[in-house]
């Protein structure tokens, strides 16, 4: 699920450092079939399947997990060599080809991208220049969530996340998307192409909520916590994941979409620029498209799957169905993450000056 905190200028500039440490350090010992190490989202390397994948493959799998795409590009800029597998979402996979992070994928290694949705293969975040960078992965929505135990009328409206009866008990994702959120509210849908006026109607709207918002959340985790402790009562989420990890404490959450709509998001494993790690990169890649992988993902996360026909052979029907993994008009109706190019750092620095705000 995920932003950006560095500026598309700066991730360019960013990327002769990155780089100049990715060709240091392929010139030294190489471990190639051996392991791999991925920069990641909580879930994606789940011991529930990647086990099985270490048993069968000889790669040895560690994974540093992210909570925001903010953390992509100055991971990779400080770490050079460090990664081979990231899998940042699709408003961020652009960022990560300009600043030549990362390589294009060779198709020809992985048997099973022809099975996944046709509007990801194609999608222009991970084609470029006739190349394709990003093999996609999981998919969902950004719905919100409420505890059922605190409301006798179910919240339909994002409208209610600005109800002073709800002062301390509301949460929103610390990412610049809860810019989306408040221009929603006020009646912008332009959400990725917004003027300046209208990111100035946007932050002067999330400024007016902040005294009623308990805490931006940064991870899964940590929303799952402030749930737990009933110090939350609604927020967005990532749907389908921290509802589930609830439910194992037995709190009882319920997801919804709410009237103004909701964003959508596709996230894609793509390959660190110049990893030595190469063998086992794209023996992940393949375990990923595979039964094993998207249902194990779905499993563990509760996202949708980007390859239809794994789906169908390792869901269930009713799994298959309420993942709406063959109902392409709910994929449609989403707002679908986009790159914000050169508006990425206005977007950005918007969502700081809410935070800065008194």
């Amino acid at each position: 699920m995920k932003t950006k905190k560095l500026s598309h200028s700066v991730a360019l500039k960013s990327c002769l450092f990155a780089t100049s440490l990715a060709v240091g350090l392929s010139t030294g010992p190489a471990f190639s079939a051996g392991e791999v190490n991925l920069l990641t989202w909580e879930g994606y390397a789940d011991d529930s399947f990647i086990k099985q994948f270490e048993e069968e493959s000889g790669c040895a799998v560690s994974a540093t997990y992210v909570g925001s795409n903010d953390d992509f590009a100055p991971k990779l800029a400080a770490g050079g060599g460090v990664y081979d597998l990231i899998t940042p979402s699709i408003d961020t996979t652009k960022i990560m080809i300009e600043a030549g992070f990362v390589d294009p994928i060779d198709l020809s290694k992985v048997g099973r991208f022809n099975e996944v949705y046709e509007k990801f293969r194609t999608a222009e975040g991970i084609n470029h220049d006739g190349s394709v960078y990003g093999i996609p992965f999981s998919w969902g929505s950004i719905p919100f969530m409420y505890r059922t135990d605190k409301f006798d009328t179910p919240p339909t409206s994002l409208k209610q996340l600005w109800d002073p009866a709800l002062k301390g008990r509301i949460s929103l994702w610390d990412d610049k998307s809860a810019i989306y959120v408040a221009s929603r509210v006020i009646g912008n849908a332009n959400i990725y192409d917004l003027s300046d006026e209208e990111l100035e109607q946007a932050k002067a709207k999330l400024i007016e909520q902040k005294p009623l918002v308990r805490k931006y959340w940064a991870t899964a985790g940590e929303l799952v916590d402030l749930y737990a402790a009933g110090e939350v009562w609604v927020s967005n989420t990532w749907g389908g994941y921290q509802s589930a990890l609830l439910a194992e404490q037995n709190i009882e959450v319920k997801e919804f979409i709410p009237e103004e709509g909701a964003e959508g998001w596709m996230d894609s494993w793509m390959i660190v620029k110049d990893t030595p790690n190469q063998e086992c990169a794209y023996k992940f890649i393949n375990m990923a498209l595979s039964e094993q992988g998207q249902c194990g993902m779905s499993n563990t996360n509760g996202y949708s799957s980007a390859n239809p026909v794994a789906a169908k052979n390792c869901m269930s029907e009713k799994q298959f169905n309420d993942l709406h993994q063959d109902d392409v008009d709910y994929l449609d109706s989403l707002l679908l993450w986009t790159n914000l190019g050169p508006r990425l750092e206005v977007y950005t620095n918007t969502w700081n000056a809410v935070k800065a705000a008194n």
